[in-house]
């Protein structure tokens, strides 16, 4: 596993933006949950609320005394626990200094959907759908920083785990559209987890080369005689190929990787299930091979 890099509690990230630490750290949470405060002035905008560790809160409130009075929005990237159980405790502290708001409290965003903070024109994010980590995934385009904040789209170090290939293929060559077409196009990226990435768009570039290079080797595979013995390729039969140089330990998790490839290359016609369950699926190529495909 690569060695994590440390990260302090808090870092300013510019005059726009701060980091602060959500104390969880872990192996799928890495050093922890990144959650910003956006905005230079009051009222600010708080991105994500890490997982609701007692440790946090005295941190953030350390914060906010430094930095910020009261936040006029709270955006939560994504549903996972680690992004959004914190809301409880965070809604709590808040209460401190931010006036209750008239309505409901919560509101769906959409797509290309613009946030400013009250009092901060110039600081503002720009709303990205993109599932495929979950449906609900988004990321944030912060134009002040020519950054772009991916909640666990794509991390700081390592890569990430998905729901649906095909969707978050998708959403990953949308991030790269997003950049060219942008007036104040993103450098940096501001993950969910881990360090910022100086060269986003290149390591975005990593990722989708990444997975293709993966889909091509198991229709590779797919392509060699079945095993002696047995009668067809099964997802099992599959992981045990292409991950033969590494411990056992490692091919369950994989498997499940590879059942999404194969869900995708399903979808795309390129292969079709014979039958069975998880990882004894069975998997035929049909006569469409193409190759791998966004």
């Amino acid at each position: 596993m690569e060695k994590l890099e440390p990260l302090p509690n808090v870092t300013r990230m510019s005059e726009h933006v701060v980091r602060v630490l959500g104390q969880n750290p872990g192996k799928f949470t890495l050093q922890g949950t990144n959650t910003y405060i956006i905005g230079k002035q009051n009222p600010y905008i708080l991105i994500d609320t890490a997982e609701g560790r007692e440790e946090y809160i005295p941190v953030l409130e350390s914060t906010f005394r430094e930095t910020a009075k009261y936040v006029s929005d709270i955006v939560i990237s994504h549903w996972h626990h680690d992004h959004v159980c914190g809301l409880p405790a965070v809604l709590s502290l808040l209460h401190s200094y931010t006036p209750s708001p008239d309505g409901s409290p919560f509101h769906d965003l959409y797509d290309d959907q613009i946030l400013t903070a009250e009092s901060s024109p110039t600081s503002t994010v720009r709303v990205l759908h993109t599932p495929g980590h979950t449906t609900d995934s988004i990321c944030l385009h912060i134009p002040q920083d020519r950054a772009l904040y991916t909640a666990d789209t794509v991390l700081g170090q390592g890569t990430t785990v998905f729901e649906d290939l095909s969707t978050y293929l998708t959403s990953l060559n949308k991030m790269l559209q997003f950049d060219s077409d942008s007036e104040s196009p993103y450098v940096s990226l501001y993950p969910g987890h881990g360090p910022v990435v100086t060269n986003g768009r290149e390591l975005i570039a990593t990722y989708i080369k990444h997975r293709l290079d993966r889909e091509a080797q198991v229709v590779q595979v797919l392509q060699s005689p079945v095993p002696s013995g047995q009668t067809d390729w099964t997802t099992w039969l599959i992981v045990k190929t292409l991950y033969s140089a590494y411990p056992e330990s490692l091919w369950l998790p994989a498997a499940h990787g590879i059942n999404l490839h194969l869900k995708k290359l399903e979808g795309d016609g390129v292969v079709r299930r014979l039958g069975g369950e998880g990882t004894e699926i069975s998997w035929k190529l049909t006569s469409r091979r193409s190759s791998p495909s966004l």
